[in-house]
């Protein structure tokens, strides 16, 4: 199939991008920043300027599925009137130009599918809400209402139209739960406000299968509720947060201070839906987390990296060269994941890791990764690949160097120049019946001796963790298994 998204580097966008390739589809993505999307996207995805409004009609009807998902982040700053003209346009005003342009395509995709929120029905309290109660009266609410309404006028064209309300996505790479992480780590989380306020919330990979299911299911159609089926309240997911991170949670965040950072804005953390996805169930969809507490396992604890002290216990380094290197610059501390990737064999999943520029794809999006220097055509022993991305906002350079190259089995690589005093990194493939089982061995030492391992143990081993698992969580999407 072929589907055109806009907001295709947003959180959502990505991942169901990555779901997308997975299946075998092709993706055009309608971007403001054709270089920003390429880093995040990789080489599979046709990238198409939005600063070509004319070409909209022309690109549409080349798709069989329209995705849309763009819209300026909600909590992105105080509601200014210039804040609210923008979060309006990108969402209400782009979707009109798009069923426009639907309206003008020669010919005109089978689906619209649109986003939208559980903001819909505004501050409810303990009301229990499904697709049949009516929206709310606040700025959100109204926005969601007339955004819903833009796309809808899309069924007189005669495209089905299906919208995804969508609650809370819990992921690893944007949205709500990374602003959450710090301070609960940090042992001073707590609920917001009273705590009361219910949230519907939803797994990334649910978000993204409902999304896909959507594509080529004529059933899934009008307004649908996109939320876990058990909204809880903001006290029970800040226990459930804390629980999970093995932190205390008594410091409430207290009202007056959200409202002073954010507005008016500061009514999408103390405002609650209590959702109830009426419809979903009614079509016989099949959450993978419809448990709170698991999705968190899922995305902050299950499947961890293991990285401990390099000894004479740890494995050795697979390649005989590796002796040089290490002898030259040795090794700190090793570090171990294990990703199982059902339904692929070794052949397909090496073949990926093998085009560079799909390193961006399965990187952490605040790491703004970008490849600086020439894309190799073909991988091979001695190949440089050189890149550039943020760490804390601090830009850093790097170049590694492919040491190995065996395929279906064995890619090494370690760092030429860059912040670490070692990094040696090994890409294991394993086939394991229809499956493979792929491994990551990280061999590296920090800088500045005694200080860089203190420093390592505060900041780079989380931040490795972090990408790690991040990059486990890519890969399921951009493999997909039937189960």
């Amino acid at each position: 199939m072929r589907v055109f998204i806009t907001g295709a580097t947003g959180l959502v966008g990505r991942a169901l991008t990555l779901r997308l390739l997975g299946g075998g589809h092709r993706v055009t993505a309608w971007t403001r920043s054709a270089q920003r999307a390429r880093n995040l996207l990789g080489p599979d995805v046709r990238i198409v300027s939005g600063e070509e409004p004319e070409a909209l009609s022309a690109e549409i009807a080349q798709a069989d599925a329209v995705v849309n998902l763009a819209g300026e982040p909600v909590l992105g700053g105080r509601w200014t009137a210039q804040r609210r003209q923008e979060l309006w346009q990108s969402r209400v005003g782009l979707t009109a130009a798009m069923v426009a342009a639907i309206e003008q395509a020669q010919s005109r995709p089978a689906v619209l599918i649109s986003a939208s929120a559980v903001g819909y029905y505004g501050d409810r309290g303990d009301e229990l809400l499904d697709e049949s109660s009516r929206p709310g009266t606040d700025f959100l609410a109204r926005l969601c209402c007339e955004w819903e309404q833009a796309a809808l006028r899309a069924k007189q064209s005669g495209v089905r139209v299906f919208i995804a309300r969508l609650g809370i996505v819990l992921a690893l790479d944007g949205g709500a739960l990374p602003r959450m992480l710090p301070p609960f780590q940090a042992g001073a989380g707590g609920p917001i406000g009273s705590g009361r306020q219910w949230m519907g919330w939803i797994h990334l990979l649910d978000a993204v299968e409902i999304l896909a299911a959507a594509l080529q299911d004529d059933r899934f159609a009008e307004p649908v509720i996109a939320a876990a089926p058990a909204a809880v309240s903001n006290l029970q997911f800040s226990r459930a947060l804390a629980g999970v991170l093995r932190r205390p949670s008594f410091v409430p965040v207290p009202a007056f201070a959200l409202r002073a950072m954010f507005g008016e804005g500061a009514g999408v953390l103390t405002a609650g839906q209590r959702v109830i996805p009426l419809r979903l169930t009614e079509l016989g969809f099949k959450w993978r987390f419809d448990n709170l507490e698991a999705a968190l396992r899922d995305l902050l604890s299950d499947g961890n990296p293991v990285i401990g002290a390099f000894d004479r216990s740890s494995p050795p380094p697979s390649n005989p060269n590796a002796s040089r290197y290490l002898e030259t610059n040795p090794p700190r501390y090793l570090l171990r994941h294990q990703t199982r990737i059902d339904e692929a064999p070794a052949a397909e999943v090496f073949s990926f890791f093998a085009k560079a520029q799909n390193l961006g794809l399965i990187t952490p999006a605040d790491l703004r990764f970008q490849i600086t220097g020439p894309i190799p055509d073909q991988m091979s022993r001695g190949t440089p690949i050189e890149y550039q991305l943020r760490v804390s906002g601090v830009p850093l350079k790097w170049r590694t160097v492919i040491e190995a190259w065996q395929p279906e089995s064995l890619l090494i690589d370690f760092q030429d120049k860059g912040p670490y005093r070692c990094w040696w990194h090994e890409h294991h493939f394993q086939p394991a019946g229809g499956a493979t089982l792929m491994e990551d061995r990280v061999y590296f030492a920090p800088p500045f001796g005694a200080v860089g391992a203190a420093a390592s143990r505060l900041l780079v081993m989380p931040a490795l963790r972090r990408i790690f698992r991040f990059r486990g969580h890519a890969i399921r999407l951009r493999f997909p298994s039937s189960s």
